[in-house]
């Protein structure tokens, strides 16, 4: 991308974020001019249903069980009372216009907010197909995606040795360097992110190349390699010559190999829970009345390129920065070969902070850090952590660093690409693209 390009799209993204002020201005504008014309008590309702869905938000974010599901029935229908008050009362056409201006503030807003994506993608490197593959499939994982795609018949057919897990517990690690030592000149995962990491770490501790099977259940590593998550089958072209490797980092957190992330705090506590694999996508929800609540134990310290950030509640450290404003580790990374781990802490002092932290209106509590090492110290000499969703106990400091460029991994050289990022919402964000100083920068 060139320095014109560039500053051409940040410059659009400026005059959108402006818009959306705007918009908002004119909204409240419209409001305060009609209602106060018509009927006083109005306004007072409008700013009662604010009020209702601000506080119910905040319930829904804080809180489980029933207390929950309640705040959310207030966040959906507060909206749809109030303005069944403004249709009554005989206000259809300001109902209608405002709430037109309210869909261009979120398309204005989006449009804004969303990222550059003609960035440069990893180099590809052109090789020749394996003589002797080794695949170990796990298949429980995804709902049995192995089964259901015929994976291991296929990749036999393709000429691969296929080991299946069976229910009892087996050291993958081990069937991985008994793989070597027979002559595997390539060994590949059909299962989760978990054992994708271990099997990682045997392959580039003995440059080999690596083969990802997208047949986990939420396939980060295999998304932000740009595989096709819906059917596994086609990641078994990476067999074949129509083949590329491309050359990633590799995390590392107490001597243990990570490919997405190593998390500590509430969320590696979440993650200690045996219903975490079947609940995985209501994980940062069930993050948050933690980090609302008092500071948990043990006590952490997280320490990284010079920062030093004193107990916070969670504490994510990634293989490679994730996306802004991912402070769960959900999203995805916009490459896999910067030489960097990202580290975001999460420190908030009371409920109203953590709130705002999470819905994107804030970015007090947050810190996040790009550098090459990443020391987590605690006051107790054993603390929980979650590496690649798999929960371990690790004795402290903990110590994470960054392999550039350690891993050889085979790829299809047909497939669907990374997927186009949509940032979080964020009025922190907005605000520093409408100012017009000069000083202000993108993050």
């Amino acid at each position: 991308m060139t320095l014109r390009s560039e500053r051409e799209g940040l410059s659009r993204q400026r005059w959108l974020a402006r818009l959306v002020f705007a918009l908002l201005g004119v909204s409240l504008a419209l409001l305060l001019a009609f209602t106060s014309r018509a009927d006083g008590r109005l306004l007072l309702a409008a700013a009662l249903g604010l009020v209702v869905v601000v506080a119910a938000t905040y319930w829904f974010l804080s809180r489980r069980g029933l207390v929950r599901w309640l705040a959310l029935a207030l966040i959906v229908l507060t909206p749809l009372v109030v303005i069944a008050i403004f249709v009554a009362a005989g206000l259809l056409v300001l109902t209608v216009v405002l709430l037109a201006l309210l869909a261009g503030v979120v398309l204005a807003g989006r449009a804004a907010l969303a990222p550059d994506n003609r960035q440069t993608p990893m180099p590809e490197h052109v090789v020749p197909p394996p003589r002797r593959s080794f695949l170990i499939m796990n298949p429980r994982s995804g709902g049995g995606k192995v089964g259901r795609f015929g994976l291991k018949e296929k990749a036999e057919a393709l000429g691969a040795e296929v080991a299946l897990l069976g229910p009892d517990s087996v050291d993958v690690r081990t069937l991985a360097e008994d793989a070597v030592a027979r002559g595997a000149d390539l060994l590949g995962v059909a299962g989760g992110d978990g054992t994708q990491a271990l099997v990682a770490g045997v392959a580039a501790e003995h440059d080999l190349p690596f083969l990802v099977v997208s047949a986990g259940t939420r396939n980060h590593f295999a998304l932000d390699l740009g595989l096709d998550r819906d059917d596994p089958s086609t990641c078994l072209a990476a067999l074949t010559e129509d083949a590329v490797e491309l050359h990633v980092d590799l995390g590392t957190v107490g001597g243990r190999t990570f490919v997405n992330n190593a998390s500590f705090g509430a969320y590696a506590t979440v993650v200690q829970s045996p219903a975490y694999r079947d609940d995985k996508r209501r994980t940062t929800l069930r993050i948050l009345p933690d980090l609302i609540s008092a500071h948990a134990e043990p006590r952490l310290t997280a320490r990284a390129d010079g920062v030093v950030v004193e107990q916070p509640q969670a504490v994510l450290v990634s293989d490679n920065p994730y996306g802004l404003g991912d402070v769960a580790g959900m999203g995805r990374r916009a490459r896999l070969d910067g030489g960097l781990l990202g580290m975001v802490a999460v420190t908030v002092d009371n409920a109203v902070h953590a709130v705002g932290l999470l819905r994107g209106g804030s970015d007090r509590g947050l810190i996040s850090v790009a550098a090459a090492e990443v020391v987590v110290e605690a006051d107790t000499p054993q603390i929980p952590v979650a590496v690649d969703g798999e929960a371990l106990v690790l004795p402290t400091p903990v110590r994470c660093t960054v392999r550039p460029r350690a891993l050889r991994v085979r790829v299809p050289r047909d497939r669907p690409g990374v997927p186009r990022h949509r940032p979080p919402w964020s009025w922190v964000r907005l605000r520093e693209l409408a100012s017009f100083s000069s000083r202000r920068s993108v993050r």
